[in-house]
């Protein structure tokens, strides 16, 4: 069956499908390798792609740009960081690098596209409008489809980002921003605005053409060049020598010519700084170009300072003798005067006169001499006066410390006197409180003896009592026993004397004619016989 017809027909259009589906396969492969690598724009980082329509609608001759997509020419948008594809039949593009603005720099973005500015503008403050654009860009990457150009420090325009065709909106400038160094005050200048309603001022306020009222503080400054122009002003203390450009001098008034020299330390006052940049700046000094240090002191010297200084001393210098110059008098009421009309007249133009010091006066030598002896000898006598003076009052002050001391001393002695009689009072107070204390014990002891010798009476006396009461019985049972006897007192007595003997003898033996003990016995016996 398969070496049939109808078999290889099968068979042979098996074949043709599978080649039609590698074919397929292969249009495939090649049709996205085609794609891939003809319709892809890859933007890697930091970059941005420019495209250009290859067809479309045809731009006028106020257009520069395609204002979308249906025109023919440069877009306006551009492809940031990614993967995208266009048809390269209308459409053609290419790849650059961001713009990158360094540290210590500024962009001035310059627009090539839009409507032109009205009559009387020059800068684009709307997004539809050409020209340079008001603000700037500081130190960072942007994404903007222009070319870079170094204008700093000077620069005559050298192209940092070269390109081959002319497919760039907007130029970007590199600038160097406007630093105020310390003691400095910057004078901004409007370059564009409206023109001021009064014309015959000044100062102009911030949304004017002119000179700004206020004058920036120190710092660092990011301001479009073509708009303003900041101009440092060194507001720091500068001195100067009055004698340095000429002769400084003026007549006296007996008609001779007094010469002088002095010094003067100034600065420009920092509110006033604009005002005195308007009045007195000139184009010599404009030479360093914006945002350069303005050294006009020269300028404050010759129209402010010099001016005034000479005025005063011609007109109070004339007022004064020749001589009177060479007195110390004199010279100091001239440098108290100088230095106060000098403050007071630069005060009004912006301008703070923090010394002015005549340093030397020189009068004519004509009379010069003779008056300096004389000077001298007056000085010489002053010195000895003020010596002899000095003297006295050393000798006053000699005294005054003498009796100074003496004061002291008599105040020491007097300080030392009320001190003893102080304590003596003190150790007398307790003394006599002592001896009262001692009183109190004495008398309350003297009561307590008198107390006690009471007692003792009390007691004593009783006891004598008793005994005189025992007597008594004793007497009574005496008398009473003695009666009993007839009265007989020797009977008694025998009898007191045998009840007290008797107990004591139990056994007795002695001689009766010669015993002691019968003696007794004896003289009562005989008393007994003699009664």
């Amino acid at each position: 069956m398969s070496d049939s017809p109808r078999g290889s027909r099968f068979k042979g259009s098996g074949k043709i499908g599978l080649g039609l589906i590698l074919f397929g396969l292969f249009a495939l492969i090649v049709g996205a390798f085609v794609v891939y690598t003809h319709f892809r724009i890859y933007v890697p980082p930091k970059h941005i792609a420019v495209l250009t329509r290859k067809t479309g609608a045809e731009l006028n001759n106020t257009q520069e740009i395609a204002p979308d997509e249906t025109y023919k020419g440069l877009q306006r948008e551009i492809m940031m960081e990614g993967r995208y594809f266009r048809d390269p039949y209308n459409w053609g593009w290419a790849v650059y690098p961001q713009i990158e603005i360094p540290d210590g720099k500024m962009g001035v973005r310059i627009r090539l596209y839009g409507d032109d500015l009205p009559y009387g503008k020059f800068a684009a403050t709307k997004e539809n409008e050409k020209g340079v654009v008001e603000d700037v860009l500081r130190p960072g990457r942007y994404p903007i489809n222009a070319i870079l150009v170094d204008r700093s420090n000077g620069g005559r325009g050298r192209i940092m980002t070269p390109r081959a065709k002319n497919d760039y909106v907007e130029i970007v400038e590199l600038h160097d921003p406007i630093t105020i160094p310390a003691g400095f005050k910057g004078v901004v200048t409007n370059l564009f605005g409206d023109l001021p309603e009064n014309s015959n001022t000044l100062m102009v306020a911030e949304n004017e053409r002119g000179v700004r009222d206020i004058a920036l503080d120190p710092e660092t400054y990011y301001m479009n060049p073509y708009l303003y122009r900041i101009e440092a002003i060194d507001c720091r203390s500068q001195r100067f020598d009055l004698a340095t450009n000429g002769d400084m001098g003026f007549p006296s008034k007996d008609g001779f010519w007094v010469s002088l020299d002095g010094i003067i330390e100034f600065r420009v006052k920092p509110e006033k700084a604009a005002e005195v940049y308007v009045l007195y700046n000139e184009l010599l000094n404009d030479q360093g170009g914006p945002g350069q240090a303005h050294y006009i002191d020269q300028e404050i010297i010759r129209k402010v300072i010099m001016p005034n200084a000479r005025s005063f001393c011609r007109l109070r210098g004339s007022d004064s003798s020749g001589r009177d110059f060479i007195g110390g008098e004199t010279r100091s009421a001239f440098q108290k005067d100088f230095e106060n009309s000098i403050r007071e007249t630069c005060d009004k133009q912006g301008i703070e006169i923090i010394q002015a010091l005549i340093t030397n006066i020189k009068p004519p030598q004509a009379i010069a001499e003779p008056v300096r002896e004389r000077e001298v000898a007056r000085q010489k006598l002053k010195q000895y006066q003020q010596e002899k003076l000095q003297q006295e009052q050393e000798a006053l002050l000699a005294k005054e410390k003498a009796l100074i001391l003496q004061r002291q001393q008599l105040v020491e002695a007097q300080r030392e006197v009320i001190k003893l009689t102080t304590e003596a009072r003190k150790r007398q107070d307790v003394s006599l409180e002592e001896a009262n204390r001692d009183k109190e014990v004495a008398e309350q002891q003297l009561a307590a003896a008198k107390d006690m010798a009471a007692a003792i009476m009390a007691e004593k006396s009783a006891e004598a009592a008793v005994v005189a009461f025992e007597n008594e019985a004793d007497a009574a049972g005496w008398k009473t026993a003695v009666e009993a006897l007839g009265n007989d007192g020797q009977a008694f007595a025998r009898y007191v004397l045998y009840q007290k003997l008797a107990p004591g003898y139990k056994t007795l033996m002695t001689n009766t004619a010669d015993s002691p003990l019968m003696d007794v016995f004896k003289n009562m016996s005989n008393g007994g016989e003699e009664k």
